[in-house]
């Protein structure tokens, strides 16, 4: 069997590449959170008294949790977008396009607003992510029949 690229794939490859520039923005935002909150290293979050107490900690547990939170969806997304983008290249690549900026929704608002800031990112990111398992799962069956 082989697989040839359709012509536009590269678009569904910058698509998967702004997920790059997002963890970056992603780690700025938690190392910001981190020195102004003075939680030191290795503790992966303030303690839960630290965040009651200073509204700092609390932002950074936010920062982290969000940032965490991305890294969890991201190989699912990634694998949906690249399957997706073998049959229809343009649609996956905005939907690709689409979810980094959910995703940067959710982390600006998450780190900024606290838990429900995160609400529109979220279920934004949640609906891209879904259409594009539904169109890796149809792509992936029609490589395995053959259509």
């Amino acid at each position: 069997m082989s697989i040839v690229l359709p012509n536009e794939y590269g678009y569904v490859l910058l698509a998967a590449s702004s997920t790059f520039v997002l963890n970056i923005v992603h780690g700025f935002l938690t190392a910001t959170s981190r020195r102004k909150a003075a939680i030191k290293y290795p503790n992966a979050y303030a303690s839960a008294e630290q965040a009651e107490k200073d509204p700092r900690a609390f932002t950074f547990n936010c920062a982290q949790r969000a940032h965490n939170n991305f890294t969890e969806n991201l190989t699912p997304f990634l694998g949906a977008l690249l399957i997706s983008g073998l049959k229809y290249p343009t649609f996956a690549a905005t939907l690709g396009g689409a979810w980094s900026v959910a995703r940067l929704v959710f982390a600006i608002g998450y780190t900024s607003k606290g838990p429900d800031g995160r609400i529109l990112g979220s279920s934004l990111a949640t609906l891209i992510n879904f259409v594009l398992v539904g169109t890796s799962a149809y792509t992936a069956l029609g490589l395995a029949r053959g259509w």
